[in-house]
């Protein structure tokens, strides 16, 4: 093996995986018969990105769309989650393929004063990212508990904590504890979809009968697309994969990415009908008598009386499980992208103040948390196109990728995407700053 390929070997395996895991993985590698459950030694790294699609953005945008337009929206959720799958795809390929993340290769092919900025826009993005997923369990926290906003603040502060410091036993532990949260959110969405009336008829012609009812549903479209394809989500799945195996040769690299696909289609599918449960419940819940609701916190108080405490118990284990995932997510994309953009490495206390002090200053100043939400995701727009594209750009490379390049077909999908999601992100911002939108106005 060359000099290049064993540095690359020996930083992915490094602190990442157990002494076991690691063998188990080789022994796949080497054809070598590798036990039960042998895919799940390499799964992980989707779980944990796939947070990005079920965190507290997407339970406003989702109420919103059900309770407004019924089940009227749901084929939009699924072109989102079968966009969302192949960037994620492509950003996890990058990460096997040259044992580089996305922030890596942006330091060493952008000219300096492009790198600066893009890193510092990526650190704002970071910063946003984490006002809404800290918010969103704070608040989960506060109407569940019955206590200050700020009070939630704090515990989802220790509780996030606390959990990072499971990567001090290494990647695996973090892992699972990410996808037992995962495991909740979807628990108690298919509860909620035993609880609340739904009519399957009307979901499933939904989802199949692409139909912009008018102008406000088409705003709410733009919203639920435009807020798929998240930066952290982009940067950090890159990073993930090359904790999984050391691949000495083309052969390994063709078997990982066989396997890391397979996991992004059955993770961001999960997320996918986690947030069509959203959709639907909010559909069978609201749509028929209050249309108008639009707010996590009020959501939750009128799903009380609709249909019981334990819808609204759920609904609100969900936020806060969501909101601490993806809290913990958030902090661990925006040490890869200093890491990567800049070479340092701070420590993670001072990486998690960093991300979560924001959050405690807009509290603290009396902003409104749902207008604190709606500002942080007009940031992520304007942020979006720095991973967006450089990822396209990057896996069609062969000079990057070698014979894993984009395809001509993978590469018209991927451009696509982003011209589509792109110019919907440039659509929200137009309507956030007030900007008349052809098309979208009343």
């Amino acid at each position: 093996m060359a000099a290049g390929d064993l540095a690359v070997a020996e930083k992915r395996a490094e602190g990442a995986l157990s002494r076991s895991t690691e063998d188990g993985i080789r022994a796949v590698l080497d054809g070598r018969p590798g036990g039960r459950a042998r895919f799940l030694l390499f799964a992980g790294p989707a779980v944990t990105a796939s947070i990005a699609y079920m965190d507290p953005g997407n339970f406003a945008t989702n109420i919103q769309a059900g309770a407004r337009y019924g089940y009227s929206l749901l084929w939009v959720v699924l072109a989102a989650n079968l966009t969302a799958m192949l960037f994620q795809a492509l950003s996890a390929r990058l990460g096997i393929v040259t044992g580089k993340h996305l922030a890596e290769h942006c330091r060493e092919a952008m000219p300096r004063p492009w790198r600066l900025a893009a890193w510092g826009v990526s650190e704002i993005a970071a910063m946003a990212t984490d006002l809404a997923e800290f918010l969103g369990g704070a608040i989960g926290l506060s109407l569940l508990a019955g206590i200050p906003l700020m009070a939630g603040m704090a515990i989802t502060a220790v509780v996030t904590y606390a959990i990072l410091m499971l990567e001090n036993r290494g990647f695996r532990p973090l892992e699972i504890a990410i996808g037992a949260m995962v495991g909740t959110i979807g628990l108690c969405y298919a509860a909620e979809l035993l609880i609340a009336p739904v009519a399957w008829g009307e979901a499933a012609k939904g989802l199949v009968t692409p139909r912009i009812p008018d102008a406000e549903a088409l705003t709410i479209a733009v919203g639920i697309i435009g807020a798929t394809v998240m930066p952290h989500a982009l940067f950090l799945h890159s990073g993930l994969t090359q904790g999984r195996g050391a691949p000495r040769n083309e052969a390994d690299r063709r078997l990982l990415v066989r396997f890391s696909d397979r996991e992004v289609l059955i993770a961001l599918a999960l997320a996918g009908l986690v947030n069509m449960a959203m959709v639907i419940t909010a559909a069978s819940a609201f749509h028929a008598g209050h249309s108008e609701v639009a707010e996590i916190q009020e959501a939750y108080k009128t799903l009380t009386p609709l249909l019981g405490p334990a819808a609204a118990g759920a609904f609100l284990v969900s936020l806060i499980a969501s909101g601490v995932s993806s809290s913990v997510v958030g902090t661990l994309a925006g040490q890869m992208v200093m890491q990567g953009f800049t070479g340092w490495r701070i420590p993670l206390l001072v990486r998690r103040l960093a991300t979560m002090v924001p959050a405690f200053v807009v509290v603290a100043a009396g902003v409104d948390p749902t207008r604190a939400l709606v500002l942080s995701q007009v940031v992520l727009s304007l942020a979006l196109p720095v991973p967006m594209i450089a990822l396209v750009v990057f896996t069609s490379r062969t000079s990057v990728m070698g014979s894993f390049a984009n395809g001509p077909w993978t590469r018209a999908a991927a451009t696509a995407g982003a011209a589509v999601v792109l110019a919907l992100n440039v659509v929200l911002l137009a309507q956030a700053f007030g900007v008349p939108v052809p098309g979208l106005a009343d």
